[in-house]
């Protein structure tokens, strides 16, 4: 079963093309235009779980934010290769220092 937020987070991406970003908004839009201030908690959270997967970037001002404290204004755009690995590194570096 898909999830509709995600499905439309990599629509969206995928219309723009490689290197280019959305907000967080255009995805509740699409999702449920008459009610998307109730979907914003939703697709932030969405994301941030496909970020921690190494499948999508959260960004502040241009840059990478850290998944575990960001707030504010964010955008959503693919990783590239590189930044993938190290998504993928860092979540693996944290769950191994879980005892």
């Amino acid at each position: 079963m898909s999830d509709p937020i995600e499905d439309t987070i990599y629509e969206k991406l995928a219309a723009l093309g490689p290197g280019k970003s959305i907000e967080p908004a255009d995805v509740a839009k699409a999702v449920q235009p008459e009610q998307w201030q109730r979907m914003l908690p939703r697709v932030r959270t969405t994301a941030l779980g496909l970020m921690r997967q190494g499948r999508l970037m959260i960004t502040k001002k241009g840059k990478p934010v850290d998944p575990s404290s960001f707030k504010g204004v964010i955008r959503l755009r693919l990783p590239t290769a590189g930044e993938s690995e190290q998504l993928i590194q860092a979540r693996t570096a944290t769950s191994d220092d879980v005892y």
